[in-house]
């Protein structure tokens, strides 16, 4: 019963937002409130703006409409909303182009424009996005046509609006037939965006050219009604149920556009650049649409190769949608396709997705020609990581060192349908980043769309993606093996400061238990540094830039930590794997573990499972196969 109680509370709301009354009445909506007259470009752009807009520290912006859904594509989304959507919005030339979203397979670019076509739904329920038209129009007309022409520049002045477009055939003949030229009792009503309903929001996919009507896109005549209203002519024997027609006011989808047969494109050329389009046999119909299309690189570059195609070529805006370059992201699209699917119930051990995401990844970047920088490098930079010489500047270099990065490489969809290949093989209810790299391996066999020479270098990367897993299980098992690891890091690390400072500034440490003053602990700080391959002419270097890192922390107010220097960092986990390295060996190798192993054992475990995401399946095979490659 409470299912049928918020139905019937979702009824209610829905019909609270209807509203009818006449056009005076809703001149006056438009005094008080003149967004309601925005245009279709404005509505698109204060549905995103509306959501809320995040200023980033190095100047880029996150759009909150988009990043519950895409991920990893915020340069592209920032380029499409500031280039295109704010641009129409101020009513600029760009409002009159198609936006043609171009980009490999499984990149997002449906999704991009399935959450166009949601958000407008929502939007039109908001006092912010609410849309009025003429009532009974099928075109769901705007009712400032009505104005004529001659009175628009003192009505625009007064109102604080503009009016473009002319009135439909359709509205013009109801007006003189039903309502005696009155126009200001026309009826007008607010409207709902809908797909289903075909209001506001149409979808037009190319079929056959043999057998698909251009009135699938201007509508047609209904012929049963031509006995009855004498002409073809006539607005009321035609159906106004096309693609266009149905969008008007909202966003049309033109599905693969570029296989469209040409006399379908040539609709388009006016209602671009004049906003209206040719029908029947009526004079030019006024559209205020936002026209979406997607397409692929390789369709693209047919499509521009054609001398023919040069007029409406000119009259789109290309926005590239590449796939998503940071590993984060990745696994968080991995997770998203896993929950969608019939695998939401499957647990996947921790690491298992980004294993995968590494090998996705890698297979997308391209070898930069910038010194010092190989492919892991890029990915971890991509991904926010801290590389040791490099600075926030050269990862914009190299974000713009190839336009058409990301164009290419494997696809989100190929790795869940591996990750599901590897669940049926395996028959249980958790897998692990092991068993997902090799049934990603076992794939490139069976997929013949990979050449020789790119499943030899994809094959690099699936080892690259193994042995950064190793690193992280290594990690895991070491953390889970100390009881207190942030603390023992921690306490490692400042102690190691102390000895740096004292060694820099030629001055003694003071022990914190005795009080007692003593040299700099060499030994102690080397076996830190030996880690990382600091040589013993090299450690007064590294010594100072610690210590120049630290006071340029300060000068900022920020507080220089455990994960302020990545060379540091990497130094003192290897340090305390180093000094565990025999026990976790011992313990995770031996086949007749005493009482005391197993209680150790089963401490691990258990903090594995309670702490870091494990169950208990994949918990113990992470232990035994640390074990195996300790022992190697």
């Amino acid at each position: 019963m409470d299912i049928l109680r918020r139905i019937a509370d979702y009824r209610a709301r829905e019909e609270q937002l209807m509203w009818e009354g006449t056009f005076a009445e809703y001149l006056e909506i438009v005094r008080k409130n003149p967004h309601v007259a925005q245009t279709a470009h404005s509505r698109v752009y204060n549905m995103v703006k509306h959501a809320g807009i995040e200023h980033n520290e190095d100047g880029s912006r996150t759009y909150n409409f988009f990043s519950k859904e895409i991920y990893g594509l915020d340069r592209a989304i920032e380029k499409l909303v500031e280039e295109y959507f704010h641009s129409a919005a101020m009513r600029l030339d760009v409002r009159k182009r198609i936006l043609l979203l171009m980009g490999p397979v499984s990149g997002g670019k449906s999704t991009l424009v399935t959450m166009l076509k949601r958000g407008l739904e929502q939007f039109s329920r908001t006092e912010e996005g609410a849309v009025y038209a003429i009532k009974g129009c099928p075109m769901q007309e705007d009712p400032l046509h009505l104005v004529p022409h001659d009175l628009r520049p003192d009505i625009e002045k007064e109102l604080g609006i503009k009016i473009e477009g002319n009135l439909s055939p359709y509205n013009q003949m109801r007006l003189e037939t039903e309502y005696g030229g009155r126009l200001e009792d026309m009826p007008i009503e607010r409207i709902l965006f809908s797909e289903a309903k075909r209001k506001g929001i149409g979808t037009f996919s190319p079929s056959d050219p043999k057998s698909q009507d251009i009135a699938d896109l201007t509508g047609s005549i209904d012929f049963s009604t031509i006995t009855k209203y004498g002409s073809e002519s006539d607005p009321r024997a035609y159906r106004f149920d096309g693609e266009l027609n149905k969008a008007n006011r909202g966003l049309m989808e033109f599905q693969e556009m570029l296989k469209c047969d040409e006399k379908f494109l040539w609709n388009l050329l006016s209602l671009t650049q004049e906003g209206n389009f040719k029908a029947g046999r009526f004079a030019l119909i006024s559209a205020d649409e936002l026209i979406v299309a997607h397409t692929n690189e390789s369709e693209y570059k047919t499509f521009i190769s054609n001398k023919k195609n040069e007029a409406l070529q000119s009259r789109i805006i290309v926005m590239r949608v590449p796939y998503n370059l940071r590993v984060s992201d990745e696994e968080k699209i991995y997770d998203k396709l896993i929950k969608q699917s019939d695998l939401g119930h499957v647990h996947i051990a921790p690491h298992a997705l980004r294993a995968a995401a590494i090998f996705s990844i890698m297979t997308r970047l391209k070898d930069s020609k910038k010194q010092g920088v190989d492919l892991l490098k890029k990915l971890r930079l991509y991904d926010g990581g801290a590389v040791e010489g490099f600075k926030e500047s050269d990862i914009k270099e190299l974000q713009n060192e190839f336009i058409d990065e990301g164009m290419s490489g494997i696809d989100p969809r190929y790795v869940i349908n591996r990750i599901s290949s590897a669940l049926i093989r395996r028959d249980t209810e958790c897998i692990n980043a092991l068993d997902i790299l090799r049934a990603l391996k076992d794939g490139l066999d069976q997929t013949a769309t990979v050449s020789k020479e790119e499943k030899e270098r994809y094959l690099t990367f699936i080892n690259i993606a193994r042995k950064e897993y190793d690193e992280l299980a290594k990690k895991e098992v070491q953390k889970a093996f100390v009881y207190s690891y942030e603390e023992s890091a921690k306490t490692l690390m400042d102690n190691y400061l102390d000895n740096v400072e004292s060694y820099c500034n030629k001055s003694k440490v003071r022990d914190p238990i005795t009080g007692e003053e003593m040299e700099a602990d060499e030994k102690l700080m080397r076996s830190i540094e030996e880690q990382i391959g600091i040589s013993e002419n090299a450690k007064k270097a590294f010594r100072e830039e610690i210590l120049i890192r630290i006071s340029a922390y300060a000068r900022k107010g920020k507080r220089f930590d455990y994960n302020s220097h990545e060379r540091l960092r990497e130094a003192i986990e290897k340090k305390l794997f180093a000094d565990l390295k025999d026990v976790v060996k011992i313990t995770t190798s031996s086949k007749t573990p005493d009482e005391m192993q197993l209680k150790k054992v089963n401490e691990v475990t258990a903090r594995l499972i309670d702490g870091h995401g494990y169950c208990p399946i994949c918990a113990n095979e992470l232990l035994r196969y640390v074990g195996s490659l300790l022992n190697r």
